[in-house]
């Protein structure tokens, strides 16, 4: 545009411009019209506007009566923000804050959304406090009666491993609940935990039981912690949403009641606040606490059917029922199990490595010019790139990637400096192993330590089973699965995960699932047969590929045939496939790669095309389990998204039927591993990998049923193999 004059000028002059770029303007020219006409405002319109009716005087802004404006449109931090400026506003103005909900004066405009006050979003709803034990067995009498049971429970924070339960909540028809208290501000006005638990035990322990939770995990562990374990079939609305409709913007239960039942709920932070000042909900008061807690039991049970509807009219009811609902109580399992994590260990590793950084800080400034921070990017950029007589003196290396703030100094600019033979300065490589320890000490030896549980000495990560949209399980707080294993340093972490005494750890892995995916879906004979025949699966593809005898194969031939194996399942692409065999490769030799590749197996290249086939045509692809996922801008004029939602399209498949592979063996492994030992446990799901913790007399018949339920669960046209290992921590294996 600088050196065109306009969008206009640019495209005058297009032949001008050369390589990626030109391709990148050729494909967006009717995008880049469309946009700007979009985005003009247009001046030319006459209406009747008051600026009066639009203005807002913030002192005296009802923030209840913009609330439900803000969850319509989805806005999650507005309320809070809003806040912020009404007590501010109100402050100023020398009136007290508690006013700001009060207030009925703050335009004509925001007077027009009616105000919601700590009432059921069904204002026809019946919602009971049970608050005795005559109370108690009325709805122990109604759970024995009713086919499906909607059950919730309120407790005083948000780690279910650690908290106290407050209450809980049951549901057995649309428009009634019942809220049981266990804690609250008056405790001596209904009954003790203890009563309570023991009323309901029976009951809810009953495994002929239909029951349904919003994110069941949750309430099934802190049910679990009081005294009830629930064995009954467990359905979960928030898990059927995702099924449904894996590409919701949020699948709460709030924004799925607005969505599909048109009520909106009370929002929890009306009851307790938010941020800094938020209270914890054994301080709500009986009157606002029941609508609230006995409405969430009532809502999800009113979205069974509509979310059912949803999966019925997809085919998805396979999909929901034997895999995704099974899979919940599964992993309520091993979040309540946990993994025994040595504290020790982590504190021995952390003390080795602090000891080297303070060691690497010394050599980086010894290595620097000037004073250099190894933290900052910045000064760093400057340091190598600037020129000796700059104000900030520098080395004067050649920029070889330049962001938007300045030259990059990332990994793989750092990486290219370390291995240029004509950089002799020692610091990139330096500051790359600086990085690298920094963040081994910083993410995960000094975070795994504060996540152990102090009273069962274990980690109790939690395993996300909505959050990706092929389907595999991600791990949340803490992240277990992100833990590096690429390096010595970042594989030992995982000698501080141990069995508990007795015990062991069985440690079993897929050995190259998605390729043995491909094969299968691709029908593709040449690799079929090659893993069929057990053979080493890149050397046999290098063969192929590079036209030579197996023992012919070089080292680097074998790489390029791993690159593109690994590389074809996520739509590489021959710029992304040079840069990983390095700067000896072409952009063009790597093409030539891929396109012999291709040539030598026909029948991935039909896959892969019958993949976007079915993007384009229907919008979606799905794997072998049935699990679907939207695909956009297939058709897109613009080349670089057209070719990400390719990628996506062809991944999904593959990447998603894995993930419903390990599911699957996750299910029928947790249903039998009681016949191993009553104690054997899965403890662990991380990417292809799953850890069991076994005693020590059953181990083999541990080891056993693990590679078993792997390998069989499903019946794919090529072996399914898996490597399994027993050891008293999960980094000292033995075959």
């Amino acid at each position: 545009i600088l050196q065109y004059g306009s969008i206009e000028g640019l495209y005058e002059h297009i032949d001008e411009i050369k390589g990626k770029r030109r391709d990148n303007l050729d494909g967006a020219i009717d995008r880049l019209m469309l946009n700007r006409k979009l985005i003009v405002l247009k001046d030319d319109l006459d209406f009747e506007f008051n600026w009066d009716d639009a203005r807002v005087n913030l002192a005296t802004l009802s923030l209840d009566k913009v609330k439900p404006l803000f969850k319509m449109l989805d806005f999650r931090r507005t309320p809070g923000q809003l806040e912020k400026l009404i007590l501010a506003a109100r402050a100023n103005a020398g009136a007290p804050p508690a006013d700001v909900l009060d207030a009925t004066e703050a335009g004509t405009l925001w007077s027009q959304v009616e105000p919601t006050a700590i009432q059921p979003a069904d204002p026809d709803a019946v919602y009971t406090a049970v608050l005795d034990t005559a109370g108690l067995q009325e709805v122990v009498k109604a759970i024995e009666g009713s086919d499906l049971i909607a059950f919730d429970t309120e407790t005083t924070g948000l780690d279910s491993m650690q908290c106290d339960l407050c209450g809980i909540s049951i549901a057995v028809q649309h428009g009634a609940a019942w809220y049981i208290p266990v804690r609250s501000p008056a405790p001596e006005s209904h009954l003790d935990q203890a009563t309570v638990i023991a009323g309901l035990k029976q009951v809810l322990e009953d495994p002929s039981r239909n029951l349904v939770a919003h994110n069941a995990k949750f309430d099934l562990k802190v049910l679990r912690r009081a005294g009830i374990n629930i064995k009954g079939r467990i359905t979960d609305t928030m898990v059927m949403s995702f099924v449904a409709e894996s590409s919701r913007s949020s699948h709460r239960l709030e924004n799925l009641a607005l969505d599909l039942l048109k009520l909106d709920c009370i929002g929890i932070t009306s009851l307790i606040g938010s941020g800094k000042n938020q209270s914890s909900f054994d301080t709500v008061d009986l009157d606002r606490a029941v609508p609230y807690a006995a409405e969430d039991a009532d809502i999800t049970l009113r979205l069974v059917e509509p979310l059912r509807s949803q999966v019925r009219a997809q085919d998805l009811c396979s999909l929901l029922d034997d895999l995704e609902l099974p899979l919940v109580p599964v992993l309520a399992d091993m979040e309540f199990t946990g993994v025994k994590v040595d504290p020790d260990e982590l504190d021995r590793q952390r003390e080795r490595l602090v000891g080297r950084l303070e060691a690497l800080r010394t050599e980086i400034a010894e290595a620097a010019p000037g004073p250099l921070n190894p933290d900052s990017p910045k000064q760093l950029g400057a340091v190598l790139f600037n020129a000796a007589d700059d104000e900030v003196q520098g080395l004067g290396l050649k920029v070889i990637k330049r962001r938007k703030t300045g030259p990059s100094t990332d990994v793989e600019v750092l990486e290219k400096l370390d291995a240029d033979p004509n950089v002799t300065t020692p610091l990139p490589g330096l500051v790359l192993e600086y990085r690298q320890l920094a963040k081994l000490v910083g993410t995960y030896l000094v975070s795994l330590k504060a996540s152990i549980n102090p009273r069962t000495g274990r980690i109790h990560t939690k395993f996300n089973q909505i959050s990706t949209a092929t389907g595999r399980l991600s791990s949340s707080d803490p992240n277990l699965q992100n833990i590096p294993i690429r390096t010595d340093l970042g594989r030992a972490i995982r000698k501080a995960f141990v069995a508990k005494d007795g015990f062991c750890l069985v440690t079993a892995d897929y050995s190259q699932v998605e390729l043995r995916m491909l094969a299968h879906l691709s029908n593709d004979e040449g690799l079929r047969a090659a893993f069929e025949a057990g053979e080493d699966i890149h050397r046999a593809v290098a063969a192929e590929v590079f036209g030579v005898a197996p023992e012919a194969v070089t080292g680097a031939q074998r790489g390029a045939a791993k690159m593109v194996n690994f590389g074809i399942v996520y739509g590489i692409t021959p710029y992304g496939l040079s840069r990983r065999l390095g700067e000896g490769t072409s952009v063009a030799r790597a093409s030539q790669i891929i396109g012999d590749y291709k040539a030598r197996f026909p029948g991935i290249e039909g896959f892969l095309e019958a993949c976007i086939d079915q993007a384009r045509d229907f919008g979606w692809v799905e794997t072998m389990c049935g699990r679907r996922r939207a695909i956009h801008n297939i058709d897109s004029a613009n080349g670089q998204e057209r070719a990400l939602a390719e990628r996506h399209a062809i991944n999904s498949v593959v990447q998603g039927s894995a993930a419903d592979l390990i599911k699957i063996a996750m299910i029928n492994l947790h249903r039998d591993l009681p016949s191993v030992h009553e104690d054997a446990r899965l403890v662990l799901q991380v990417h292809d990998e799953l850890v069991i913790e076994v005693p020590d007399a059953s181990v083999e018949q541990g080891r056993a049923l693990l590679v078993d339920r792997m390998e069989g669960a499903m019946d794919l046209s090529v072996p399914l193999v898996v490597d399994a290992s027993v050891s008293k921590d999960w980094y000292d294996a033995k075959g």
